[in-house]
């Protein structure tokens, strides 16, 4: 059949129409894949600068892979971990004497002002887990597995390089604490200066980073002082990016004590008694639900990390204020060795503020009042609550100079929960001290 010469010219219009819808088409497929592709360009020269600057001080300052040569580590502090063990594997660390520098003591800590939140959201130290488990509250892309510790009582947490690991606690609110515990086996003169943990603050519960998100890195490099990293992301936007000086080498061949506050968009860390970042608006505000954790940069087999008593809690506002309007705090902040009265050292906040109001209000009189969980006798229990409540009482007195004429001490045992003591969470609730004010 014969078209018409009308016909070829509306068919030639038609093939020109459609190429130019084509041609605009692909025009704008083309910029979308080019603004993707420098996006991604941009990402991947940012990971190359940073693994190229670490290589670099690798190289020049000395982790055995360039000419310079490291500075000797002090022996007494290498290998703190003489053996641990777990359903299906043992140790690979090297077994040498632990540190001779002894347990901090609570004098040291009498300037430490972190104070836990006073609302429980979560707790975990692994009871209820099988040693060689992955732990039953946590989620990971990796592996770990529970394990035990000779060199300690509790239970441990080891955690793998280059991995995410998501806590269940549930949604964070506005003000909140996180303490947790850090113990590494393996760090020697050639640890990378890339051997890090970052433990991060997200807008979601999946792995990787969000658009809003903010971490902190612990350096765990020991030829050199890398110093402690802080980072946000901000609606998609990088606003900070700092590292703070910071000298942490010999702390974290023992175990660690890490503290966060977060009060809205505040955030402060603490490593052990000391401080060492406090940014007024780092974290994005209203938009942070959960905590992950990313060891980054060290030789799996050799250098293996390890956490424990991580904890969460809503609050950690002033509690000067709170005692002093309402006549009565209740914290479960002031930690304990297990099943003793020796008080821990990152427990003198919350005792530093008390006797702050103490020394302000000089004529009050306070209660100290001790709570237990319900293992053990009823008996036992009740010792060892009013053993607790003398020994806060005596730290006020001799540490900060209180009257022992102002301050009263009793126990009440397992007498009066708070929670059920069926669960680690409750118990960790019931595990108390009062002040009350007389």
């Amino acid at each position: 059949m014969k078209t018409s010469f009308m016909g070829k010219i509306l068919m030639v219009f038609a093939l020109s129409f459609c190429f130019n819808a084509n041609a605009q088409f692909f025009k704008k497929l083309a910029k979308k894949a080019e603004r993707a592709a420098e996006r991604t360009v941009e990402r991947r020269v940012e990971r190359e600068s940073e693994k190229k600057t670490d290589q670099a001080l690798d190289s020049v300052l000395g982790d055995g892979s360039g000419s310079k040569k490291a500075p000797r580590t002090p022996q007494e502090n290498q290998g703190n971990l003489p053996s641990s063990t777990s359903g299906n594997q043992s140790s690979t660390g090297t077994s040498t004497e632990p540190s001779k520098g002894g347990p901090k003591t609570i004098e040291v800590y009498s300037k430490f002002d972190f104070v836990p939140g006073d609302r429980q959201l979560f707790f975990d130290n692994f009871q209820n887990d099988f040693v060689g488990d992955f732990p039953s509250k946590w989620n990971t892309d990796g592996s770990g597995e529970v394990v035990e510790i000779s060199s300690e009582s509790e239970k441990w947490f080891e955690i793998k390089p280059n991995s995410f690991y998501i806590p269940d606690v549930p949604s964070l609110p506005t003000d909140y604490t996180i303490e947790f515990d850090i113990l590494a086996n393996g760090l020697d003169n050639k640890t990378s200066s890339t051997a890090k943990l970052r433990f991060i603050l997200d807008d979601s519960d999946k792995f990787g980073y969000g658009a809003n998100a903010v971490y902190a890195y612990l350096p765990f490099c020991q030829y050199t002082p890398v110093g402690i990293g802080i980072w946000n992301n901000i609606s998609g936007k990088n606003v900070i990016r700092n590292t703070v000086t910071a000298d942490i080498r010999k702390d974290v061949l023992q175990k660690v004590h890490v503290s966060v506050a977060v009060n809205d968009k505040r955030f402060r860390l603490w490593v052990n008694e000391n401080k060492y970042i406090d940014v007024p608006r780092l974290v994005p505000s209203g938009k942070i639900v959960s905590l992950k954790f990313e060891p980054v940069g060290f030789k799996d087999g050799k250098e293996r990390l390890f956490i424990s008593n991580l904890k969460v809690a809503e609050g950690g506002v002033d509690l000067r204020r709170k005692l002093i309007s309402e006549g009565k705090i209740s914290t479960n902040g002031i930690l304990f060795e297990s099943g003793s009265a020796n008080i821990q050292p990152q427990s003198m906040g919350i005792i530093r503020q008390i006797s702050q109001v103490l020394q302000q209000e000089k004529g009050m009189k306070l209660k100290i009042v001790g709570h237990t969980d319900s293992d053990g006798s009823d008996e036992n229990n009740l010792n060892l609550s009013e053993k607790r409540a003398e020994a806060v009482k005596n730290v006020l007195a001799t540490v900060y100079g209180i009257s022992s004429n102002r301050l009263m001490s009793e126990g009440k045992g397992e007498s009066e929960p708070v929670e059920d003591n069926a669960t680690i969470e409750g118990k960790a609730q019931n595990r108390r001290v009062e002040f009350i004010k007389q």
